[in-house]
């Protein structure tokens, strides 16, 4: 259901608030570049700095400037599982197509804390979800078998976001789950490596800077062709690299805002770039042929 390219998409703000208007030119630039959907409000999203309000908004807007075109994967997941079903029962009745559920982060529950929490929002909501590891910023993962066990206690667990940098968990999940659930990497340099091991397609960070670049590489692979994929990574590579230089998502709105894109505004206690990191940023995108 979730295949192929989806755009981890920024939150543009000015002067503090939403900025509507840069929001809509960038759903429309996924929509030319090719992109399979976006996922507004997760991390690359800054949901964290964002108020129940705000984030309800993002989505709706998101659904509007999406227009049916691509679908709409909204981040809805939190520590506390009555704040993941608020916004998700919300994002349901903003018109999404789907939620994306990140393990609970802080306070680091067990296997079958992670398993009531999943199990708790699935029955609150119809929508379609899929699973979101990520150990690194969560301090827990999401275990192959509660995934397992999620995917056969609710039909509306479809899948998982896998951003744990472990290439053996595809298999693992791959061989435990069955061809019908999805995994998607949650890290654009290792999107080729997952889908040779059975992975459906990413949740991309780079796509919001060049859209069509990413959606080809994925399709590339899709086509059986990998050949085309691996020149499209070998390219890419350096700036699937460098926007992770500092704290995502500080480097791909510092790259948007070169693009003249957004105004590179975050909210505390993220902050800009750093001076040498940014001319780093810049070099590469420019060896990559993104600015001139």
């Amino acid at each position: 259901m979730f295949t192929g390219t989806y755009t981890a998409i920024v939150t543009p703000f000015r002067n503090g608030k939403i900025d509507e208007p840069a929001l809509e030119r960038l759903i429309k630039a996924q929509i030319r570049g090719g992109v399979d959907g976006i996922v507004p409000v997760g991390t690359t999203g800054e949901s964290p700095t964002l108020n129940y309000d705000e984030h309800v908004h993002v989505i709706k807007l998101s659904v509007k400037f999406a227009g049916g075109k691509i679908k709409v994967l909204a981040g809805t997941g939190g520590n506390s599982t009555s704040e993941a079903i608020y916004l998700t029962q919300y994002a349901e009745k903003a018109g999404a197509d789907g939620s994306l559920q990140v393990a609970p982060y802080y306070n680091k529950p067990t296997q079958e804390g992670l398993f009531q929490h999943f199990h708790a929002v699935a029955r609150a909501t119809k929508l379609p979800i899929l699973l979101y590891s990520i150990p690194g910023r969560c301090g827990v993962e999401i275990a192959v078998e509660t995934a397992n066990r999620l995917a056969h206690d609710s039909v509306n667990i479809v899948g998982i976001k896998e951003a744990g940098g472990n290439a053996d968990r595809v298999s693992q999940l791959r061989h435990v789950l069955g061809p019908d659930f999805t995994i998607l990497s949650g890290d654009d340099a290792l999107t080729l490596p997952f889908m040779s091991l059975g992975a459906n397609g990413v949740v991309s960070v780079a796509s919001n800077v060049i859209p069509r670049e990413i959606a080809n590489l994925v399709k590339a692979y899709q086509m059986h062709k990998p050949e085309l994929a691996l020149k499209l990574h070998d390219k890419y590579y350096p700036l699937f690299k460098d926007l992770f230089i500092e704290t995502n998502p500080l480097p791909v709105k510092a790259a948007l805002a070169m693009m003249g894109m957004i105004e590179e505004e975050f909210r505390l206690p993220l902050v800009p770039m750093g001076v040498k990191n940014r001319h780093v940023l810049k070099a590469t995108l420019k060896a990559c042929g993104v600015l001139k």
